[in-house]
């Protein structure tokens, strides 16, 4: 967003992940990373939408009593909904091939919730990417959790990652929602906030 002013404004990236930075390099985005831990624990009545929307509000709170005008600080929160069940990041590699497993053979829904803490005011915007998974081989699981790192991810996959490349065999929705945020959408929002 170089080719731009940001209007005096400050973004602040509140993620870790890496893959989130990189998206906001590519498109020219000056910003800062700023994170605080944060238990990504959610009540069980939540569903879908509801649980990436709920996270992402809980990720924003520690901000409110040290945002300073003229700063926008974007949260994000990013997980698998399969057949009526969450899947977020794996605790271990027993539970990434579990996830995987589950994974395997179906569609799924990739929700990315991102939010928006500006001027007293908190929106958010939650994208929904439909993913579907070929039948996947025990050893292609196995293969794919010892050699990357399914850790970091929800659903423990990335579909950056080779899995994704020999596994997934149709999306419907943002790519870059898949991979962690829906960088179109978090593009315009951004621009309606500094309003270029």
């Amino acid at each position: 967003m170089n080719i731009y002013s940001l209007n005096g404004y400050e973004i602040i990236l509140a993620s870790g992940s890496p893959r989130r930075k990189d998206f906001l390099n590519q498109i020219g985005l000056p910003f800062t990373i700023k994170t605080f831990d944060v238990e990504e624990s959610f009540p069980n009545n939540l569903k879908g939408r509801e649980i990436a929307d709920y996270i992402v509000a809980k990720k924003s709170a520690p901000f409110k009593e040290i945002i300073q005008p003229k700063q926008i600080v974007i949260t994000a929160d990013t997980i698998v909904w399969c057949e009526n069940e969450y899947l977020g990041k794996p605790k271990d590699e027993a539970d990434a091939k579990n996830m995987l497993q589950k994974l395997s053979g179906k569609s799924h829904e990739v929700i990315t919730a991102v939010g928006f803490l500006f001027d007293g005011q908190f929106d958010i915007i939650t994208e929904v990417t439909e993913v579907h998974f070929k039948a996947l081989s025990e050893i292609e699981i196995n293969q794919y959790i010892s050699q990357h790192d399914p850790l970091d991810k929800a659903g423990a996959y990335g579909i950056q990652d080779w899995i994704g490349e020999i596994g997934i065999i149709k999306i419907n929705g943002s790519y870059t929602n898949v991979v962690g945020l829906p960088l179109a959408q978090v593009f315009q929002k951004i621009k309606s906030i500094i309003q270029i």
